[in-house]
């Protein structure tokens, strides 16, 4: 049996995942913010005891740290971290407007928060035995080309490329590997406004073409059950007619 922890777990793309690997057969660790959303994903699955809801905060280190702890003390070991959690409080905000406290928000969140959950990951992944594990991180198509009135969002997940390149590098020596899946506009509750309109580079109001979250969890799911001899550092996964290649 394998074990997993899923940030972000209560919804969109995490929620959709987490399912995935308890229906495969792993034990997940549920974390995410709000305990209700976490128990109600763990009671969906019928799962029982291989489902573990665990609230967490992940800009916070000593909470990142015991969710982590308390995964290790139910099933005594980390085979997969999904390091999934991610806002965007400042999505359209122009740059001239954007306030210090919506980049922190931000960045503390997407960016920091991954790292905490990575380093956690990763320590346990080298110390344990068998030693070794893999680490999925959710970035985003806006690593490689942002949306307009997206500074802090696309600061943060260029940030995880750079992240994910180091995790690959330094965790090939314990038998650690990571890669980084670049989702775009996948259809979940938390991204249905693609569908009904957004901004375009031109200033122009779009809606745009969206894909089932199924497509992202079957590719999770694959990149989750390689061996650890093989990794997939960078895959992309969108919509095949949303406007992202090429000027629009």
């Amino acid at each position: 049996m394998k074990i997993a922890i899923v940030t972000g777990a209560g919804s969109g793309i995490g929620r959709a995942v987490s399912l995935a690997l308890l229906q495969d057969g792993y034990s997940v660790a549920l974390a995410g913010r709000r305990r209700q959303l976490l128990e109600q994903v763990a009671a969906e699955s019928g799962a029982g005891s291989r489902a573990l809801a665990v609230p967490t905060d992940v800009t916070q280190p000593e909470s990142v740290r015991a969710l982590f702890a308390r995964t290790k003390a139910a099933f005594g070991r980390l085979d997969l971290l999904f390091n999934n959690a991610g806002i965007n409080p400042a999505a359209y905000v122009p740059f001239e407007s954007l306030t210090y406290e919506q980049w922190t928000q931000t960045i503390d969140t997407n960016l920091t928060g991954m790292f905490l959950c990575a380093q956690e990951a990763f320590r346990q992944m080298k110390d344990q035995n068998p030693q070794g594990g893999r680490i999925i991180i959710n970035g985003s198509v806006s690593a490689q080309v942002p949306r307009p009135d997206y500074a802090a969002y696309t600061a943060s997940k260029c940030g995880l490329t750079g992240l994910t390149k180091c995790l690959s590098l330094d965790g090939r020596k314990y038998n650690i590997a990571c890669g980084q899946i670049d989702i775009g506009n996948a259809l979940t509750d938390l991204s249905a406004k693609q569908g009904r309109g957004v901004k375009q580079a031109d200033g122009s109001i779009l809606a745009e073409p969206m894909m089932d979250v199924q497509n992202v969890v079957s590719t999770v799911l694959h990149l989750a059950n390689l061996p650890l001899e093989a990794n997939i550092p960078f895959t992309t996964i969108m919509a095949t007619k949303m406007p992202l290649v090429g000027r629009g």
